[in-house]
Parts: C-alpha cells; sequence; structure tokens
C-alpha cells in the first residue's frame, strides 16, 4: 500500500514488471518458441486475457488461486464443449446456432454460487472461442481436439502468470499483509499523538489543525484495511495449513477494526469539545494520559510484526499508574466536560480491547453456571446446528441473485455473438470476449463501465497500430514497446476515470496487436475489433438496463429512506436490562447495529454508482448533500456500538456494589424513552418524506380527497403528527444533567475498597460516556434533518419545504 508518490510508483512499477513478465513468458513461447510449442496453443490472444485478469495488482497466492480458477474453469467448459459439439455436430454451427450454445453454456456455468467470478470470465471467454471457431472452421472443427486447444492456450496464461510471480523472487501475500499492517499501526500510532496532542492543546486554533491533520490519515485506513482484506485469500492459498489446522486463526482485519473503533470514537470526542484547552484536564491527568498513550503504543507496536500479533501477552506495565481510576482524579461539574471523559474512555478500551464491558464484567462476576445456563446454551447449541444444516440445504438451490446475474450472462454472450458474427464473421470473437470479462457479481455504474471498457480498446489499439509503423522495419523487437505501455495501463486501473475496466481493456488492446503475429493488417484488424467491442458493450448495456432498469439515483434515495428505518430501529433497541435480559439485549442491539452498517455500506455503494452515471434528461444527482448524510449516518452507527458497550455493562455489574440500581435504572431508562421518542418521531418523519417524488403531486393527490386546509391538517390525531420534529436544545441539555447528576451520585458512593472503588468508577465513566452518546446522536440527528430538507429543496426548487407540515400532510394522505 503506497503512501508517498515513491512508494506509489515502486508499488505500480513492481506489479508492472510482473505482469510484463507474464506477457513476455506467453509472447516468447507463442512467437519465438520451438514449433511445436508455438501450435499447441492455438489461440494467443485468449493466453494474454487470462494472464492479465490473473497477473494484476497479484501475488503469488493470488496466482496460485487464478491458476485453479482456470483450471475449474477448462475442465469445465472442455466436457460442455465436448458435449454440445459431439450432439450438435460442427458442420450444423451456424451464427444463430453458436449464440444459442453460447446462451445456454454461459447460463450453467454462471448459475453456481460457489463458482469464483474470475472462473467464470475465463469460461466465458472459452466458450465464445469454442463456438465462433466452430462457425467459422465448420465441419473441419475437431469435437475433441478443437476444446483442447483452446485448454492449452488458457493454460499457458495462467502458468505465465504463476511464473511471473516466482520469478526472480516470489511476490507473497504474507509480506504484503505484514507491510500493511505495520503501515496500519504507523497511521494509527500517528492519529494516537495527534489526538493526544490536541486532547492537551493550549488553543482552539492549535487543536483544530491537529484535529484536521488526522483526517488524512483516517482517508488512508480504509485503503489499508482493504487492501489487508484482499490479500487474506492469496495468503491462505500459500499457506493453507492456516486454513485447515488453525481453526482459531482470527484474520487481520477483524483485529484492526477492534483499534479502530476507540480511535474513531476519540475522533468523536476531540470534534465535540466546545474549546480548548479542556477545563477537565490538568497536569496529573496530563501525566496520566501520556503514560496511557506510551501503553496504547507498545500495544500497537505488535500489529507492525504480523506473526506476533496474535500474542497474548500484553506490554508489562507500571501496576501502581494502570489501577489508578483516571476519571476519579477530578469530577465532572458541567456537561462540557462530558466529550474529555468519552476520550478517556476511548483510551482506556483502546488499551484494554473489545468489548470492555463484558471483560470486566466477567472478571467481577461468578465463573460458574447455573443448570439453567448450561440447559439454555445446549438448546442454543441444537438451533444452531439445524440452521447450519438448513443453510447448508438452501445453498445447493440458486438464489434470486445468481438466477438474474445467470441471465445477464447468458442474453448479454448470445446476442453479443450473434450480432458480432452477422456484422464479421471471421473476426466474430470480439464482441463476447469483451463482455465475457467484464461481468461483475454486484452491480455496477453500467455507463461508465462500458465508456471506460471503449476508451481502453480504443487507446490500446491505436498505441499498438503505432509501434507497429514504428517497429515495421525490426518486427521481432516490436514487442518490446508494450512495456511502457504496462506500466502506464498499470497507473490507469487505479485512476478514477478509467478503473480496472479501462485498464484492463487499454492493455489487452495492445497486446492482440504487438503480441501476435498472422492476423493481418494492425489498422484493419484494430477497427474490426473496436467495431465488434461495441457491438459487444451495446448488447452488454443495454441487457443491463433490462435486468435494472432503476438508476442508482433513485436506488440511493431508496437506500436512503431504509437506512434510516434501521436507524430507527437500531435506536429502538436500546434498553437497560438486569441478569441475563442484558445479554439479550446488547445482542439485539449489536445485531441492529450490524443490520444498519450493511444498509449504509449500500448507501455508499449506490451514491458512488449514482456520482459517476450520466443525467441523461433527469435531475442532476446532489451527491454532496448524500455524502454529508452517509458520514451522519456513519458516525450514528458507530455511536450506537459505542452504546452497546456502555448499556451491558451497566446493566451486568452495577446491581452488584451497594447502589440503588432500581431507582438508578428508572431514571436512565426515563431519559432514553424520552431520547428514542424524540429521535425515533424525527427519522420516521424524515424517512417517509424523502419517498416523496414530488411535493406537486402530494397536493395534487390531497386536492383529489378534499384534504386541503393546512389547519386542518394539523388538527390530525396525536399519533400520527409527531409533537416535534427532533430534539431540540432543551430536551438535550435535559438528558445531559441527568445523567450527570446520576454519575455524580455513583460518584459520591464510591468508597474505600479498591475493587469497589475501581468497578464503580467504570460506572461513572460509563454514565458519562453514555450521555456523551445520546447527546452525539441527537446533534446528528439535527444534521440529518438538515442535509434532507436541503435534499427536499434541491428536488422541489419551487415549493417552500417544512418538513413537519409535509409530514402532517402524508399522515391525511394515508388517514383517508
Amino acid at each position: 500500500m503506497a503512501t508517498t508518490p515513491a512508494e506509489l510508483w515502486r508499488v505500480r512499477l513492481a506489479s508492472a514488471s510482473r505482469t510484463a513478465l507474464a506477457c513476455g513468458i506467453v509472447g516468447y513461447t507463442t512467437l519465438y518458441g520451438p514449433e511445436p510449442l508455438q501450435r499447441i496453443p492455438e489461440f494467443t490472444a485468449f493466453s494474454y486475457v487470462t494472464t492479465i485478469l490473473i497477473v494484476s495488482d497479484a501475488t503469488l497466492g493470488d496466482a496460485l488461486r487464478g491458476f485453479w480458477q482456470a483450471l475449474y474453469a477448462t475442465v469445465l467448459v472442455v466436457i460442455l464443449s465436448i458435449l454440445c459439439l459431439w450432439s450438435i455436430g460442427p458442420g450444423r454451427f451456424n451464427s444463430g446456432l453458436a449464440a444459442a450454445v453460447v446462451a445456454v453454456t454461459s447460463f450453467v456455468v454462471a448459475l453456481p454460487e460457489s463458482t469464483d467470478l474470475l472462473a467464470k470470465r475465463i469460461a466465458f471467454g472459452q466458450i465464445v472461442i469454442v463456438c465462433v471457431c466452430t462457425v467459422i472452421h465448420g465441419a473441419e472443427t475437431g469435437v475433441v481436439m478443437h476444446p483442447i486447444h483452446v485448454a492449452a492456450s488458457t493454460a499457458l496464461g495462467a502458468l505465465a502468470s504463476v511464473l511471473a510471480m516466482l520469478l526472480p523472487f516470489p511476490c507473497l501475500s504474507y509480506f504484503e499483509v505484514k507491510k500493511t499492517c505495520r503501515l496500519y499501526a504507523e497511521n494509527a500510532s500517528q492519529r494516537l499523538n495527534l489526538f493526544v496532542k490536541a486532547f492537551c492543546a493550549q488553543n482552539n486554533t492549535a487543536a483544530q489543525d491537529l484535529i484536521s491533520e488526522s483526517k488524512s490519515l483516517f482517508k488512508a485506513v480504509a485503503k489499508l484495511l482493504v487492501n489487508i482484506k484482499n490479500k487474506q485469500e492469496g495468503m491462505l492459498w500459500e499457506r493453507p495449513q492456516i486454513r485447515f489446522l488453525k481453526h482459531n486463526y482470527i484474520d487481520p482485519t477483524e483485529k484492526l477494526q477492534e483499534l479502530e473503533i476507540p480511535i474513531k470514537g476519540m475522533e468523536l470526542a476531540l470534534t465535540s469539545c466546545p474549546s480548548f484547552p479542556v477545563g477537565l484536564i490538568d497536569q496529573e491527568l496530563r501525566d496520566v494520559l501520556q503514560f496511557l498513550k506510551e501503553q496504547v503504543s507498545l500495544k500497537l507496536e505488535q500489529a507492525k510484526c504480523y506473526a506476533s500479533f496474535d500474542a497474548t501477552t500484553a506490554p508489562e506495565t507500571k501496576k501502581e499508574c494502570i489501577d489508578k481510576p483516571l476519571w476519579t482524579f477530578k469530577t465532572i461539574s458541567s456537561t462540557e466536560d462530558v466529550p474529555a471523559f468519552f476520550f478517556f474512555y476511548c483510551l482506556e478500551l483502546l488499551r484494554n480491547g473489545l468489548p470492555i464491558a463484558p471483560n470486566i464484567a466477567c472478571s467481577m462476576l461468578d465463573g460458574s453456571k447455573t443448570i439453567t445456563e448450561e440447559s439454555s446454551d445446549s438448546k442454543n447449541e441444537g438451533e444452531c446446528m439445524l440452521k447450519r444444516i438448513w443453510s447448508s440445504v438452501l445453498m445447493l438451490l440458486p438464489s434470486s441473485e445468481s438466477l438474474v446475474f445467470a441471465l445477464k450472462c447468458s442474453l448479454s454472450l448470445g446476442f453479443a455473438v450473434l450480432f458480432g458474427l452477422i456484422y464479421n464473421r471471421e473476426n466474430g470473437y470480439w464482441s463476447g470476449l469483451t463482455i465475457a470479462i467484464s461481468f461483475a457479481n454486484k452491480r455496477q455504474a453500467t455507463f461508465t463501465v462500458a465508456n471506460a471498457r471503449a476508451q481502453g480498446t480504443a487507446m490500446g489499439s491505436v498505441y499498438g497500430i503505432l509501434c507497429c509503423f514504428m517497429f515495421q522495419k525490426v518486427v521481432n523487437f516490436r514487442f518490446l514497446a508494450l512495456l511502457p505501455w504496462i506500466v502506464f495501463t498499470s497507473f490507469l486501473r487505479h485512476s478514477r476515470m478509467y478503473g480496472e475496466s479501462g485498464g484492463i481493456s487499454a492493455v489487452i488492446g495492445a497486446l492482440l496487436i504487438l503480441g501476435r503475429k498472422n492476423y493481418g493488417t494492425p489498422s484493419e484488424f484494430a477497427i474490426a475489433r473496436i467495431t465488434e467491442a461495441t457491438i459487444g458493450l451495446i448488447c452488454f448495456i443495454l441487457v443491463e438496463i433490462i435486468f435494472h432498469p432503476a438508476r442508482a439515483a433513485t436506488l440511493a434515495k431508496t437506500q436512503l429512506s431504509g437506512s434510516l428505518r434501521a436507524l430507527r430501529d437500531s435506536i429502538e433497541s436500546i434498553h437497560l436490562c438486569a441478569d441475563q435480559k442484558s445479554k439479550l439485549t446488547s445482542r439485539a442491539l449489536r445485531d441492529k447495529q450490524q443490520k444498519l452498517k450493511s444498509h449504509i455500506n449500500k448507501l455508499e455503494s449506490f451514491i458512488g454508482e449514482a456520482e459517476l452515471e450520466p443525467n441523461f434528461w433527469f435531475m442532476p444527482f446532489h451527491g454532496t448533500c448524500y455524502r454529508k448524510l452517509l458520514g451522519s449516518l456513519s458516525r450514528m452507527a458507530d455511536l450506537l456500538l459505542f452504546v452497546a458497550y456502555k448499556t451491558e455493562f451497566l446493566s451486568q455489574v452495577s446491581e452488584r456494589f451497594g447502589v440503588d440500581w432500581k431507582e438508578i435504572q428508572e431514571q436512565i431508562d426515563d431519559d432514553l424513552e424520552l431520547f428514542k421518542e424524540r429521535v425515533g418521531n424525527s427519522l420516521k418523519c424524515l424517512e417517509e418524506v424523502i419517498m416523496i417524488k414530488s411535493l406537486e403531486m402530494l397536493q395534487q393527490e390531497l386536492q383529489k380527497k378534499n384534504i386541503s386546509s393546512d389547519i386542518e391538517l394539523r388538527r390530525s390525531p396525536s399519533e400520527y403528527v409527531p409533537r416535534s420534529l427532533g430534539p431540540d436544545e432543551e430536551d438535550t441539555k435535559e438528558i445531559l444533567c441527568s445523567f450527570l447528576q446520576l454519575s455524580n451520585g455513583i460518584a459520591n458512593s464510591i468508597n474505600s475498597k479498591e475493587e469497589e472503588q475501581k468497578l464503580k468508577s467504570q460506572m461513572v465513566l460509563c454514565l458519562n460516556g453514555l450521555s456523551f452518546c445520546i447527546s452525539s446522536l441527537i446533534k446528528e440527528t439535527t444534521e440529518i434533518e438538515k442535509e434532507v430538507k436541503e435534499l427536499v429543496k434541491w428536488e422541489n426548487p419551487t415549493s417552500n419545504v417544512n418538513l413537519s407540515e409535509i409530514f402532517c400532510k402524508l399522515k391525511a394522505l394515508y388517514t383517508q
């Protein structure tokens, strides 16, 4: 993972050199190798295609995985091809029959969900070549040897990819993951130092500068974690014993995510501090804060060495300072100190690991299980076993998503081959091959991908023609012209304009001209291939529109409403319960939080696609507003996870140490109910307002049903009309003051026993942290309300937008 321009060049050049080496192996074998060896892979073009699909930005593990996927695809296609050629007969193949065979076999290949996408792409390309070649050569096509030659071409590309990863030295995923873990640890250490400096800053300007500096580091974190996740599968191929022998193995991504959660909380705390210097801080806390930073830095050092990241031994620490509760050094006196307490909570959480609440509770509570708990556990194990069996049965059946994907691939390839053969029989491959490597399991920006592929194909073809012209007197050396182009396309693959689709098309376009011989005039071939590629891309676009007619902007709007609904469900799951109910409640909240995160991830995907798709005659997509809404939703999802930790801890341990927990619980529940009522009403209003197509249409519907008086609308039954759209400042201040009184009351009841002092101090910290999370959730709800109002105004520029009034109209309309 590159962090500087020099590092970026090094990474890209290393990747390009491996790609060039793999292509060089294919080129040398097919152009300059022994004559018998040259004749075995008849379809050199597909050898290059296989090589590019496997080797781009790959490691040895990725290449081994790609080799296996190519082998699997080859065996499958060879069997299907021999059966089709034997049953139909090569001499009977024509354009229509070939397109039908391509469609049927592609459907069979694409349907199983367990088959990797790479294997499907390679199989699609093989199917196209087998069928189109059969049409071209007719009865001369060998029923067995023709699929074998296609298989040999694929095997050459796959083998070249593995050799390129081994020479001159192995490029291992293990070292890539280890290096990325080290980069993450350095990044986390830098952010930790910036946050501690900002917390101790003497003025607002210095603190804001430090916080701003940390934001650039946060952007790099997401790329680092994605890079680790992408290399995990390759590492398992390099070291299969991890997969089969180490059942307790946890991938580094999960461990680093555990570190990332409290670091995000520290940033939230700092951005919520009203002013600097923080009033709570004094020299004693400053010293302890510095000591804690050193302890966390030692923990982060473990992440720099991937092999020792599983270590269960923590660094040696000074016992007397660690056991001393930080939050008893100075009692909280104002709601403005709440963010500072949350900062300390996150720092402690970062040092002790996740989740802090269950760990402390389990250490304090008795370790023995009751008979009821054991029977309950055995019952849960039985239910889990039945669920696993049922899920295994369901996995054998194709899902609706896999069925749609198979139909898209089948129809796209079938039509592409049909029209490609009709236009140009000799070059009919390229219409199908162009889109065979374009399919993706997930939804993608269709027009953007097609445009990138078209431009990449054109650029690569033009570059190839120019190089052929310059090297026309030294034909044997024109292959060397590919080296700078491969380097250029390695950067192109990571650009926002072209992406992976454009980069792959560009390098393949040049390879097919410079890396082969005996295919005719380069300029004529390039024109024919560009035309065929355009035919294939048109078929690809039309089929995508048929199966996914909804625009990404519309899906983003729908998903935003669904995300608000999931957020409301999560907030409604916040409860404080005693005994076993606390585990179920906390688990329910965490499950809802995970569901909310999945909704947010989908929303982010739709927003990214909507920003790339063309507007045509539709209203432009308000990407800035959606990005702000996405940020607020992400922060609220993070805050809900902290709420789950705190409520779980408070529910489990508070009643054991002399505090009148029932009275405290009732007061907390009252505050939580007030919070949930205010925020829930606001979110319910927003999720319904978002789905309005236009305010003019809403007004027309009201007029049709004779509902026209705004005054009458406001007299609708109270159960349908929120008292206010969201919590106001008085509600927020009331909740914060209530939590402040509770924490001070518990702090005053702390006695001299060290164990009780530590646990009750933890309760004080959790209460203050919970109040911070609640107040932050309220603030983010207000921000979401502002952005939704801006979004509605954007869609209805001539209308006066009042969200409460719109919600009243909607409810009045629904109740008629």
